[in-house]
Formats: C-alpha cells, sequence, structure tokens
C-alpha cells in the first residue's frame, strides 16, 4: 500500500517553465546556436544521446583556447533567471498538501528542474537517492534537506576539480528520452504503489504522449503543437497552473 494518495507527472519546460528549453536559454545566455544538430536530428540522422553529447561539445567549445575552460558553477549561473510559469509553486505545493507524489519528466536540463523541487524540502536531511537533487543545490535553497519532489532530467554531468569549481565531462546526463516518458511513470508507478488510474500527468507535446498514455488523467497545457491532443483528457490552453491544480484535485475525488 502506498503512503500516497495519487502521483503526478509533469513536464518541465512550457508547462512549470514559461520557455521554450531550457537548453535554449543556456544558449541564448552564451550566445550559441544548435541549430544544426537540431536539423540532423529532425532529419533522423543523430539519436538522442549523440545530440546531447553534441551539445555539450558546443558549450564546451564555445571559448577561444586562451579562456577559462566552461564549468559547472558558471552554466549552473546561466540557469539563473529561468522565467517560470504561473502558479509553479501553487501547483506542486496543492499537490503535495493533497497527498501526491510529485515527480518532474523531463529532457530539459536537470539543474532547473533540481532548482524547483528544492523549493519543497523534506524533513529528512539530503541524500543521494533515486531520482533526487544534487547536494549544492539541497544547501542552496533547503538548508541541506532533501526534497518531497523527484526530478528525472538530461543535462552535464559533473567532472574534475577546477580551481574553486568543476569541469563538465564530455558525455552528457540521459536519463529521459524523448519518447520513452511512460516507461519513468511505469517505474514511478511500481516504486510508490501506485495504479495507473491513480496517476495524472501534465504536458505539452508529443514526447509526452508515452506519459499520457501510462495516467488514469492526463492534461495538455500549453500545447505545442496538435499531435498529442488526442491522447490527453483535458486540454488547457491558459498560462496559468491554478487551473492543473483544480484539474487534477477534481478528477482524484472521483
Amino acid at each position: 500500500m502506498s503512503k500516497y494518495d495519487y502521483l503526478v507527472c509533469l513536464d518541465m519546460d512550457r508547462v512549470l517553465v514559461d520557455h521554450l528549453s531550457t537548453w535554449q536559454f543556456v544558449y541564448d545566455k552564451m550566445g550559441l546556436s544548435n541549430d544544426e544538430s537540431f536539423e540532423l536530428y529532425n532529419q533522423g540522422l543523430l539519436d538522442e544521446w549523440d545530440w546531447i553529447k553534441l551539445d555539450i561539445a558546443l558549450i564546451k567549445g564555445s571559448r577561444l583556447s586562451s579562456e577559462e575552460p566552461v564549468t559547472d558553477g558558471e552554466l549552473r549561473a546561466y540557469m539563473e533567471g529561468m522565467p517560470m510559469m504561473k502558479n509553479w509553486k501553487m501547483l506542486i505545493q496543492g499537490l503535495i498538501d493533497d497527498g501526491a507524489k510529485v515527480a518532474i519528466v523531463s529532457g530539459g536540463l536537470q539543474q532547473t528542474a533540481r532548482d524547483i523541487a528544492a523549493h519543497f524540502p523534506s524533513e529528512s536531511n539530503w541524500k543521494r537517492r533515486w531520482g533526487g537533487i544534487d547536494r549544492f543545490t539541497s544547501k542552496k535553497y533547503s538548508q541541506g534537506r532533501d526534497s518531497l519532489v523527484s526530478v528525472f532530467t538530461n543535462g552535464w554531468l559533473v567532472g574534475s576539480g577546477y580551481k574553486d569549481d568543476f569541469l563538465i565531462e564530455d558525455f552528457g546526463r540521459y536519463q529521459v528520452q524523448m519518447n520513452g516518458k511512460g516507461s519513468i511513470v511505469n517505474m514511478l508507478q511500481r516504486r510508490y504503489s501506485i495504479d495507473k488510474n491513480k496517476t495524472a500527468s501534465v504536458g505539452d507535446s508529443a514526447g509526452d504522449i508515452g506519459m499520457f498514455e501510462e495516467s488514469g488523467f492526463s492534461i495538455c497545457f500549453n500545447p505545442w503543437d496538435e499531435k498529442p491532443l488526442k491522447y490527453c483528457d483535458e486540454v488547457i490552453r491558459e498560462k496559468d497552473l491554478a487551473l492543473v491544480l483544480e484539474k487534477i484535485k477534481r478528477f482524484m475525488k472521483k
């Protein structure tokens, strides 16, 4: 028997974050463009794992040889000022208060997802765990506490020490496949003993269809295109996550 009443899986980019892409937010800050690798992926000439490696290479290669290398701390700093969707805190806190297990499942950058999760600390001290945040983010936002929210995302990996910071690895973090979110929903359901009919998911694009299919209730929020609409139960076009909270709580009380 689960200690949670239900499970909610949330996409991040264009759902919790009011921006096309957390990756793009960093590129814009650095004055970079990944249009070439994006086009190769769309043509089927590049898989997602190689796409992430190319993006990491683009970031690491953005400096002239005479300049300092790109570090973990610098990339974290680029995430500052990320535009957030209206009532994102209300949504997550409202779900937690209603007895839900909340997870962020996104192909977006891990640091923003960790920053979001750290705003909802548990009573336990930080520890390394499946779906957990990192120690640095825990100290920065939640006084060294663990988070009530689980995080599954992509991004960069920390490498060796460099001065008072860390370098980034050549191989990135690849937890979430573009069309594989349903498998993460399944793992969460098994881990927390929650049935499909007690699972809700929120996304915006075709990449969220797998998540929708493994949920008893699904919402397409701020839809990117028309592809996922026939796979969801509700469509919300107004950019206000308070509406999502209301819909999920109403469904779970049936």
